[in-house]
């Protein structure tokens, strides 16, 4: 629920914050004048509270339930939180609200899926399954590649030209994207498992295995978002192993 409302927040804050922004209908107003670009009230606290969340992963991740891609998901937290700093502290403000706006386009509906597994609204966990698939394929595959590294690496380039911090920016912004590709193959993954088979498979990055015989029959009985556990290991800060979408 912590999650769920501050993604749907800060994404909310950030299309209302960019859609009167010119660098949002056109990219190049991000390069334009740069660096002398003013720090406006707004576009700070965007960052700021971005970059508290972000630090406030980075250290639950370590009371959280140890999962297989533990070092993915860290290498994803230094990158983020390397991008946030480092952008700031290169006046990269513009790109950078549109970086984090992005990513929290698809976060908020992975969290209100959790919440309808938890609370076994079966149909409606499956809805925002989907949704959240599709909106997490095109953002990160799709606008990110396209829209974001295309200004970040060519249009940044023609306007103001390659310098040292440049080259560190991007491959930061290059390193996300591989991490887009590995995720989005784990739900792709997953989502497949469950349309051939008509179930899902516990979630491939957890470490954690049940005792109990029960669950593995409880699990091939229900729908892909439903989760068992008849000794309640599996639940724990939120987490389920029987989930069948990987957490960003």
């Amino acid at each position: 629920m912590w999650r769920f409302t501050f993604y749907l927040c800060i994404f909310c804050y950030g299309i209302r914050f960019l859609w009167s922004s010119p660098w949002f209908w056109d990219t190049r107003q991000c390069w334009h004048s740069y660096p002398y670009q003013p720090l406006t009230s707004g576009l700070y606290y965007y960052y700021i509270m971005e970059l508290a969340f972000y630090w406030s992963l980075m250290f639950s991740q370590f009371t959280d339930i140890k999962r297989k891609d533990f070092l993915i998901m860290f290498v994803h937290h230094l990158a983020t939180i390397g991008l946030i700093t480092f952008s700031y502290v290169n006046n990269m403000v513009r790109v950078g609200t549109l970086v984090m706006c992005l990513h929290d386009a698809s976060d908020f509906l992975l969290e209100a899926a959790k919440l309808a597994n938890y609370a076994k609204y079966q149909r409606l966990c499956d809805t925002l399954f989907v949704i959240f698939s599709a909106v997490f394929m095109v953002t990160r595959l799709g606008i990110y590649p396209f829209w974001i590294l295309n200004t970040t690496l060519f249009e940044s380039w023609e306007m103001i030209g390659p310098y040292p911090s440049w080259w560190l920016f991007n491959g930061l912004l290059l390193i996300l994207q591989v991490l887009h590709v590995i995720w989005s193959y784990l739900i792709a993954r997953i989502a497949f498992k469950a349309l051939i088979r008509g179930k899902v498979s516990k979630d491939d990055r957890s470490d954690v295995e049940s005792s109990s015989e029960e669950e593995d029959v409880t699990t091939n009985t229900k729908r892909p978002c439903d989760s068992s556990s008849s000794n309640g290991a599996n639940w724990v800060n939120g987490h389920v192993e029987g989930s069948y979408w990987a957490e960003e």
